[in-house]
């Protein structure tokens, strides 16, 4: 955030290229970290720790030090795996052995869909993305569990479209046309993930995990609420 200049070599004329000012510094985005006493042992902050305080009194043999102390833990750990026979399985990350690199298990590279993305969020180590619509991404059980909702939905509403077209209903069968809610479409269910929380099967964890995105969405809605106040 500080100003960038062009230097002109056959001149050498000096040009300002970017001048960050006051309103952009303070449209950039809030950094959120855990705590730092809330962090485990091997969370970059806390062991990169000594590292980092030498950087910044400008200690740079005492950061090398330190630097090296923490590559020598890794590559004795790593040592003590290959004599016990120990695979190394990484839990958030995999190898791509077509580019020999590391990739992130859960990468979502996705274009950020603004009307239908609402904010982006970290769960055990996990980055997910707050949508408006269920996503098609979901996790299969929970998929399966959904399509199951909707499909019964749809035989509910064949059924009461039968009573409708009946020829003499009965008292009882009037009663029924007159309770009867017929969706339009299937589209319909998923124009508001919310509604999925009035299906009366929901396995357990899916139901905690609607409840739970509810939660989130209501908040999210209120800050965005807020936002636009502001904005005015």
């Amino acid at each position: 955030d500080g100003e960038v200049h062009m230097n002109e070599l056959k001149n050498g004329n000096t040009e300002m290229f970017w001048n960050p000012t006051s309103e952009v510094r303070r449209q950039r985005l809030k950094r959120h970290i855990v705590l730092f006493e809330e962090q485990m042992d091997f969370e970059s902050e806390r062991l990169w720790q000594h590292v980092t305080s030498a950087i910044n009194k400008g200690d740079q043999h005492k950061a090398t030090q330190e630097k090296f102390v923490l590559e020598e833990e890794q590559r004795n750990a790593a040592r003590e795996r290959r004599e016990s026979g120990t695979e190394w399985k990484p839990l958030l990350f995999r190898h791509d052995a077509g580019t020999n690199e590391w990739r992130y298990k859960y990468e979502d590279l996705r274009p950020w869909d603004p009307l239908n993305d609402i904010a982006q969020f970290e769960k055990d180590g996990i980055l997910q993305t707050m949508e408006r619509h269920l996503s098609t991404r979901m996790p299969n059980h929970k998929a399966t569990c959904i399509n199951n909702q909707i499909t019964r939905h749809k035989r509910s509403a064949k059924d009461c479209r039968r009573r409708k077209t009946s020829d003499q209903p009965s008292n009882h069968s009037q009663n029924t046309e007159s309770s009867c809610s017929t969706p339009e479409s299937v589209q319909e269910l998923s124009d508001d993930d919310g509604k999925y929380l009035g299906f009366e099967s929901l396995c357990a964890q899916c139901g905690k995990e609607m409840n739970h995105l509810k939660e989130i969405h209501s908040a999210v809605l209120s800050l965005q609420k807020a936002q636009q106040d502001i904005h005015r």
